[in-house]
């Protein structure tokens, strides 16, 4: 797979940008304890993370959810929206918008508590996303976070999954694997289920090792990868850069080098750069070349999203090293 023009044989010339589905949080950040009353209000989510971060690459894109009838997912999808995101989301008077509280304590230590077991988007389901949708988008993006949150979620994202596919639509899939949401061996079970449905697999190489535990080297974590099914399988790697096993082989690019402010949602800002890329028909080295310069902008200041760049942005001397083989 050269792009996103070739998906399984199938030509996507009449297709354009990405759908993503999956849960953002209302964010309250403390500078100290909570008492402190010094805080911060904003969301965060790994799909709104990677959609806001497309949208200011070009990319068109839509992102689905449910969000509760409050002031969190007033905000939510205000913002969403202001970013050029197109926003499917009900609203319910039942159920919340998910909650997570963040204080920045001491030592440089953080105290995090998610309050999202009841939230409006654990009862995300697959026909939330319509088949109109899926018929006009060449990428749907999903993350394990979603397959997580509640056993409803989790069977949405593999109906969605599948109509994408019968659809015609490239499956990107990010394992994004939280540990405070489930054991590492139901993660297993649902993470193998997924990658026979998905066409590109993103993961770090600890999240990899979930599946193959006894598998070090990061080329060989994706090629096992690849083996269940995705034709493309890239390994995040964090400071020390990406590499993406295709039918081409094996590519790597190293990290820019930057001094982190906080490295929430560079992963995300990785994975929207690689398939801004892809949907361009880019090459592999260009899409990892991309997503690590888009990761790094991500880290460099405060917050899930508010960092990630534009185009215009990365317009600027290139010095990573890039290696293929």
């Amino acid at each position: 797979m050269t792009g996103a023009g070739t998906a399984r044989g199938g030509v996507l010339t009449a297709r354009g940008g990405v759908l993503t589905a999956g849960e953002s949080l209302g964010l309250v950040v403390t500078d100290g304890p909570l008492h402190e009353q010094r805080t911060r209000v904003g969301f965060g989510g790994a799909e709104s993370n990677v959609a806001i971060a497309l949208s200011r690459l070009g990319v068109p894109v839509t992102w689905v959810s449910r969000l509760g009838q409050d002031p969190f997912g007033d905000l939510i999808a205000r913002e969403l929206r202001a970013e050029g995101v197109a926003v499917r989301a009900e609203r319910s008077d039942a159920d919340p918008t998910g909650l997570m509280v963040k204080e920045r304590r001491p030592m440089g230590r953080s105290r995090v508590r998610y309050y999202r077991s009841t939230s409006a988007a654990t009862r995300l389901a697959g026909a939330d996303v319509t088949a109109e949708q899926l018929a006009q988008v060449a990428v749907v993006h999903l993350t394990g976070i979603t397959t997580a949150i509640s056993a409803g979620a989790r069977s949405a994202v593999f109906d969605i999954a599948r109509r994408a596919r019968r659809a015609g639509a490239l499956v990107s899939f990010d394992l994004n694997h939280r540990a405070r949401l489930w054991d590492r061996a139901q993660a297993a079970e649902t993470y193998r289920g997924m990658l026979p449905l998905t066409d590109v697999v993103f993961a770090g190489d600890d999240e990899a090792r979930i599946l193959f535990p006894d598998i070090e080297d990061p080329a060989e974590l994706a090629a096992a990868l690849g083996g269940l099914g995705p034709t493309e399988a890239v390994i995040k790697l964090g400071e020390r850069g990406a590499l993406a096993r295709t039918a081409g082989g094996v590519h790597r690019r190293a990290a820019v080098a930057i001094d982190p402010v906080d490295t929430v949602g560079a992963g995300d800002g990785f994975v929207a750069g690689y398939l801004c890329e892809l949907l361009a028909g880019a090459p592999v080295p260009v899409r990892l070349r991309t997503g690590t310069q888009v990761g790094a902008y991500a880290c460099l200041g405060a917050g899930d999203w508010e960092s990630m760049p534009t185009r215009a942005d990365l317009l600027v001397p290139d010095t990573g090293d890039l290696v293929d083989r």
